[in-house]
């Protein structure tokens, strides 16, 4: 018994490790001769957070307090929710040596992909802060909820990269059809606007989306200082499992298929 959690230990170590290295390469890859580095991956959120306060604030006003904060949290989680998932689809295709490589844990590059936007999230982190405070918001006790709010967020997009990375390897149409359902779903997640806007005959298909839910959980300990509904959220957690161990179980039988469909 103790040699097997020995060995279930270091299998763990291991793995930790080759997340670690993997997503720093590909963080040196992408910015790689690159004379902003990672900044770039800052300005996307910046001129998307411009250009709505913009519209919004000045074309077609909406009556939002502190707008840039309220846009900017939108923007960046939606960004790393979408990008990450694009390439979480994508991870089985575009990494056919790793896959081929004997005993490689295939089952890493979905994670590697979100953790690797997960980073960029986090760097985006103090930016937000600076905008927050500068629009007169203040932190409480619910700021504390925050790493939460991300795990969830994190689980759900993995959960999420198993099940489109493992049909996406037979389908090879997936992606292009994750492409036109996340357009469609940015103009039916909050991210510009607010809920209170949404005719009550259409809120409860509304609130099925799960990025509804994830985003005003972030508006609330960010910028209200309050605590999320924890209705929404406990059963968001309760999916989030559930689709995680589905995606998972889908994702690792398909997984004996890879090599010859690739």
């Amino acid at each position: 018994m103790n040699l097997s959690r020995f060995f279930a230990r270091r299998r763990l170590v291991y793995l930790r490790d080759l997340l670690r290295e993997m997503v720093g390469r590909d963080m040196k890859l992408r910015y790689k001769r690159s004379l902003l580095g990672v900044a770039w991956s800052l300005l996307n959120p910046l001129a998307q957070m411009l250009v709505f306060t913009f519209v919004f604030q000045r074309l077609v006003r909406l009556d939002i307090a502190n707008y840039s904060s309220f846009v900017f949290i939108g923007v960046l989680v939606w960004n790393w929710f979408q990008a990450s998932l694009v390439v979480a689809t994508g991870a089985i295709n575009d990494n056919r040596e790793l896959v081929k490589r004997p005993g490689f844990p295939v089952a890493l590059l979905p994670v590697i992909s979100v953790t690797t936007y997960l980073v960029h999230f986090l760097l985006a982190m103090p930016i937000l802060l600076v905008f927050l405070l500068a629009g007169g918001g203040r932190l409480g006790w619910s700021f504390l909820l925050l790493p939460a709010i991300i795990l969830l967020q994190y689980l759900l997009t993995i959960g999420l990269g198993y099940f489109l990375a493992a049909i996406n390897v037979r389908f090879r149409d997936v992606q292009h059809l994750l492409g036109v359902a996340l357009m469609l779903l940015f103009y039916l997640t909050p991210i510009f606007y607010d809920t209170t806007i949404v005719p009550e005959k259409y809120r409860f298909v509304y609130l099925l989306n799960p990025m509804v839910h994830l985003i005003q959980a972030y508006r609330a300990v960010l910028i209200q200082a309050s605590l999320p509904n924890g209705l929404p959220l406990s059963l968001l957690a309760l999916f989030t499992l559930c689709l995680l161990g589905l995606g998972y179980t889908l994702f690792k039988r398909a997984s004996v298929r890879f090599v010859e469909e690739l």
